[in-house]
């Protein structure tokens, strides 16, 4: 997953909590809504200029059936209102040395390869529900497939039919901070045997800005699981 889906979650989280904020009230299809809308949009632009004061650390991990094949670790930055990763370490596998090695290694290359093909594709589906776009959600809320449910200490926001027929978007906000705390997404590529789940978990810097945590995106099918995580963010203006 890339650092720019990473902001598009952040972005999608601000999208979500306020429309959860409206309550009863998103079931006006009124200029009240088009103009809460309008105040998301701003919001989310706020908080991407509030990350574009940071560089981070991102951490990549590619595991096939449990079994780490590759990990990278990038520093990102903002440029231009785009997400800009600077390759600091690979660190790949081993197969060992020797003929036996060298053969295992080819093996493991090809594999990865097609791997790598996999995870592009997965990677792309889950762009389509990180990129935010506040008339998607209204007309998820129109037709009856947005539904808001309270838990302990938190709320949640539940997304049906958003990208895909019977696929399904979940949100859990703190109610004591008022900030997205995690989503989940059960998808698939082609057809529904072909699962993908994504998982995200959300932080908070101290001055407020909100940022992706962790984001893991598993093909089930291929037992190919992509983890990103964000640490070490340090203010630069």
């Amino acid at each position: 997953m890339t650092t720019r889906t990473n902001t598009a979650l952040t972005t999608i989280a601000s999208t979500m909590l306020a429309i959860a904020c409206l309550g009863t009230l998103a079931a006006a299809q009124s200029p009240q809504l088009e103009e809460k809308l309008m105040a998301i949009k701003q919001n989310m632009a706020a908080n991407k200029q509030k990350l574009a004061q940071y560089t981070w650390t991102e951490t990549e991990t590619i595991s096939i059936k449990g079994s780490v094949k590759d990990t990278k670790t990038y520093q990102v930055q903002m440029v231009n209102g785009q997400p800009q990763k600077t390759l600091v370490n690979n660190q790949k596998a081993s197969s060992g040395g020797g003929r036996e090695g060298r053969l295992k290694q080819h093996v493991v290359e090809k594999k990865t390869e097609e791997f790598q093909q996999y995870g592009q594709q997965i990677g792309a589906l889950a762009k389509q529900y990180t990129t935010p776009d506040p008339d998607r959600l209204m007309q998820a809320k129109q037709q009856g497939n947005l539904s808001i449910q309270p838990g302990q200490g938190t709320v949640s926001l539940v997304i049906k039919n958003y990208v895909k027929p019977n696929d399904q978007v979940t949100m859990t906000i703190s109610e004591q901070t008022k900030a997205p705390a995690s989503v989940q997404v059960n998808s698939y590529l082609n057809d529904p045997s072909d699962a993908v789940k994504i998982n995200a978990q959300f932080a908070q810097l101290p001055d407020g800005t909100n940022h992706v945590e962790t984001t893991t995106i598993n093909g089930v099918s291929k037992q190919l699981t992509v983890q990103d995580q964000n640490s070490n963010y340090q203010k630069t203006m």
